[in-house]
């Protein structure tokens, strides 16, 4: 509770991207600002072999050439190892404290995006490609944790490098120090030259790229088969190919053409910094009264200006850092702000399973076209209604709003005669099981995947439920039967053996309201016999509304709902709306046609 808090911004105020992601550290946020303390101190002390050093090289020229007279050269030299010592110490102390804040705050991260998406409209996922998302939860969580445990340290012991540096090149010799600060110079230049303007865009845009080539990479891995059946390649899947060229371009366009020549000059210049001192000191030499001090300070500047290049890396990485942590946490934030599953503070409990949709309109986002255009028809508690109609007239939709994958626009969504935004989500859920024809098995034993619809069964029921599900032969050829895990040493099973284990999954949930994506449509003859005999155990005395491909099979429901382009079309009994000779009517004879048709 103590970190959820903290997520939360102080009312009126709008904090920066890192103000915003060290919210999700919670109370660890301040190890983050001891860490960049310690960073900072050890910058400082760092500098303290330097100033042995010009110390020692002053000791020198002033004795010289007679050297056993610097008595003090083992003293300077024994106080630049303590400091050098005392400076790593701190660092790694100070990196310490960010990283125990960095991780923290990756894990929240992570556990909030996830936690939200459990919460989200099931619809949320229709419309957001598992890659991206999963490239959000994981990824930027991975990018924000560097830019806490060392960026932001790193960036903390710059601010006090160039502090440190500004100060020491005017304490010895202000014409010296003044010439170091010409490669700075130059250098900050070059850096908003690439940061600003063009290269502000660039990062998020970078990201994007990462963020849609990741989505396609994922699509494109899925459809392997379909790639190899047909022999093609990267390039023939046209949209993974366009997500490459488009970062590729991207990329080299933002390093060659934009940022080559400043680059070239930032790395030239710091790392030259030394010969800006040259041409001073030879102009300031003749007026200068003592050359031996005039020596140990440019002995001192030489030596100090190495420092430089290390500054300037740092602060350029710090502005690269800072651009990818602000889109990150923008892109977590977006995630965050998905639609939830709201449950109302006094939720209601249904009479019965009857269904009902109320004048219902619904649009997608972003369409231009309603989905579901006020429709209305009732499913009786222990009915079974078939949706039939042309592809996109809405049957799915219309399935999906009963357990609230979206919450509809216009009218009520009713289970029991309660609207099903009043009920809790959790006894909404647990009423309605869902058979699809597109399914998925979890990397679990197959028992294992079979409980997920109720955790707390036991061993028993899930296997009665395999039985149920005519799912004998399926574990009969598998290594460890019911305990083997899918997907590893071969496991693999075919369509209609895993739509078999996902009515395993509805008969063990045993839910009293059934939605029925028909899953005999694309299944060979045996699996489709088994699925059948399935089905009939799993719709015994339900509530059930079946999206049906095949007119045959609603032969037996109790009505059927004819929608189409968003509209009921007309609804009845099936022998009803034959003597109709409608829309259904003619659906009927026109499969009745192809499925006489022979080569």
């Amino acid at each position: 509770m103590e970190e959820r808090a903290a997520v939360a911004a102080a009312p009126g105020k709008t904090p920066g991207p890192v103000g915003r992601l060290l919210a999700f550290a919670g109370p660890r946020r301040a190890l983050t600002y001891l860490g960049c303390a310690l960073s900072a101190i050890s910058m400082l002390i760092s500098f303290g072999p330097y100033i042995c050093i010009w110390f020692a090289a002053r000791d020198l020229i002033a004795v010289a050439p007679r050297w056993s007279e610097a008595t003090q050269i083992g003293v300077y030299g024994w106080w630049a190892l303590g400091f050098a010592v005392v400076s790593i110490a701190l660092y790694f102390a100070g990196l310490m404290c960010t990283h125990l804040a960095a991780f923290r705050c990756a894990s929240n991260m992570r556990k909030r995006t996830t936690e939200h998406l459990m919460h989200a409209n099931l619809g949320y996922f229709d419309t957001h490609a598992s890659g991206a998302l999963r490239r959000v939860v994981d990824g930027c969580a991975a990018e924000t944790e560097g830019l806490l445990a060392h960026k932001l340290p790193d960036t903390a012991g710059s601010i006090a490098m160039i502090a440190g540096m500004l100060i020491l090149f005017f304490v010895f010799d202000w014409r010296l120090g003044a010439a170091c600060l010409v490669p700075i110079a130059i250098s900050l230049a070059c850096m908003f030259y690439m940061m600003g303007g063009r290269g502000m865009d660039f990062m998020t845009r970078y990201m994007e790229s990462l963020v849609k080539m990741n989505k396609t990479g994922t699509e494109y891995v899925r459809g392997i088969p379909i790639v190899k059946v047909f022999r093609q390649t990267v390039y023939s899947f046209r949209a993974f190919s366009d997500a490459i060229h488009e970062f590729t371009v991207l990329a080299q366009d933002y390093a060659v053409t934009w940022c080559q020549t400043p680059q070239s000059l930032s790395l030239t210049v710091i790392s030259a910094a030394a010969i800006f001192l040259v041409p001073v000191a030879v102009f300031v030499a003749p007026g200068e009264d003592g050359m031996a001090r005039l020596a140990a300070n440019f002995a001192f500047y030489a030596i100090f200006s190495a420092v430089i290049p290390t500054a300037m890396t740092r602060v350029m990485f710090m502005s690269e850092a800072f651009q990818s942590a602000a889109d990150a946490v923008a892109r977590v934030e977006e995630v965050l702000a998905a639609p939830v599953i709201s449950a109302p503070a006094a939720p209601l409990a249904p009479a019965d399973n009857s269904i009902r949709l109320d004048e219902v309109s619904f649009t997608y986002e972003g369409a231009e076209q309603p989905a579901l255009d006020r429709v209305s028809f009732e499913v009786p508690a222990g009915a079974t209604v078939a949706l039939v109609g042309p592809s996109g007239g809405g049957k799915t939709t219309a399935a999906s709003l009963v357990p609230r994958f979206w919450d509809v626009d216009a009218g009520r969504v009713l289970v029991g005669g309660v609207d099903v935004r009043d009920m809790d989500p959790a006894n909404l859920m647990d009423r309605v099981a869902f058979v699809f024809q597109t399914n998925r098995l979890f990397s679990q034993s197959i028992l294992e995947n079979v409980r997920a619809a109720r955790p707390d069964a036991t061993r028993e029921e899930a296997m009665a439920a395999l039985e149920a599900a005519q799912c004998a032969d399926i574990l009969e050829k598998l290594p460890n039967g019911a305990d083997t895990v899918y997907g590893t040493s071969g496991v693999h099973l075919s369509g209609g053996e895993v739509q078999r284990l996902m009515l395993a999954r509805a008969i063990l949930k045993d839910a009293p309201i059934v939605v029925l994506d028909e899953a005999t449509a694309s299944l060979d003859v045996e699996n489709e016999t088994k699925v059948q005999g399935a089905l009939s155990r799993l719709l015994s005395g339900k509530t059930v509304i079946v999206i049906a491909h095949r007119m045959r099979t609603v032969e037996s429901a109790d009505k059927v709902v004819v929608l189409e382009g968003g509209r009921v079309a007309e609804q009845g009994h099936p022998a009803e709306l034959m003597e109709r000779d409608g829309l259904f009517a003619r659906m009927v004879r026109l499969q009745r046609e192809s499925a006489e048709w022979t080569l």
